[in-house]
Order: C-alpha cells, then structure tokens, then sequence
C-alpha cells in the first residue's frame, strides 16, 4: 500500500511539500515497531484510537490505562487491551466491519514526542492473552504498516500547562522547528508561504 494517496499528492503539490513529503518518508516511515517505538509506546498511558465503520464513516477514541497497558509483542505486532465501558462498543464494533485503524501516541510533559502507528486490527475475546491485562474484557492485536514519528511541535506541555512555542500568533513570526535545518531535510523544505 502506498504512503501517499492523489488526495495527499494534491496538498503537496499546491504547497510544494511533495519532496519533504517523500523525504520525511524515505527518513522516517516504517513498517516495523523499533527498540524505540517498543519504549515509548510501552511507556504511554494513553493514546488515541482512529476507527472507521464499513462506510468510511470515522470515529476516534482516548484508550487509557498503567504503562505498559500497551505491549509490543513483536516488531511487527503490539496489543491493547479493551476495559470495561459504557456498552457502545464503537471503536471495536468499527474494527469488526473495517480492521483499519490509527494509534497516535503522544507525550505532552516537555519532552513532546508523538508517533503513529496505522495498520490492521482483530479483536479477540478469548486471546490466551487476556488473563493478563486484569479488568480486559477483549484483546485488540495491531498489525502496523506504516509506523512514523509526527512532528511534535505543537504538542502543549500539559505539565507546566505552557502552550508550545511553535502555536502560530497574530504578529510573531512563526519559529521554524530544527528538524527542518538537519541534512537530511533542509534541502526538501518549501519556502514557507505566508
């Protein structure tokens, strides 16, 4: 399956961010969880969970729970429980018609960092698994095609309550992030329109 689809290539095209686009591909993307991503997913106490049912139709969830509520199992595959709630069972339900799925982790605490991880889902209620997550009512089992870090610069840090200093105001010019001054990037990025 390809990154981009016509519906990004166009955007791209209008803001000419085609080439950092498929830099921040070639540098980032990936289809295997890493030694870092196992970390900082592992070490997450929520992410949120993008679902869509049989007619596209989207829905998006905040699943909480301890650290390692979240596991990565193998590079190719993490799990997450499902507790119990208020009966809808939306997110699921969603994965039954369509195991398409968006996990975005994010840490706001100063240290802003994010990461997707967009793949296929199955959900299970008799996973061996299950026995322990304790309260899990059903297991969900993730299979990511494309994991990549998004950009954290307008993550708040919910700690000191600070907005981040990337938020755009009237009459600041806006503060470029360094990422787009590495090497590996600065060559791709568009002039910035205004």
């Amino acid at each position: 399956m390809s990154f981009y689809h016509q519906g990004h290539r166009t955007l791209q095209n209008h803001f000419e961010s085609q080439a950092l686009a498929d830099r921040l591909e070639q540098v980032t993307h990936r289809t295997s969880l890493t030694d870092d991503d196992h970390a900082f997913i592992e070490g997450s106490t929520f992410f949120f969970l993008a679902t869509a049912d049989a007619e596209g139709r989207p829905d998006c969830s905040y699943k909480g729970g301890a650290p390692g509520f979240v596991r990565v199992l193998q590079p190719d595959l993490l799990v997450f429980p499902d507790y119990d709630g208020n009966g809808m069972f939306r997110s699921l339900g969603n994965i039954e018609a369509n195991p398409a799925v968006g996990l975005l982790f994010i840490r706001m605490d100063g240290s802003p960092k994010r990461i997707r991880v967009n793949g296929h889902a199955k959900v299970s209620l008799d996973d061996p698994l299950l026995m322990s997550f304790p309260g899990a009512i059903s297991l969900v089992r993730v299979t990511p095609e494309h994991i990549f870090p998004n950009c954290p610069r307008y993550v708040h840090d919910l700690g000191s309550d600070a907005h981040s200093p990337y938020t755009p105001a009237e009459g600041v010019d806006p503060v470029e992030p360094k990422w787009k001054s590495f090497e590996s990037f600065r060559d791709a990025v568009p002039p910035r329109k205004r």
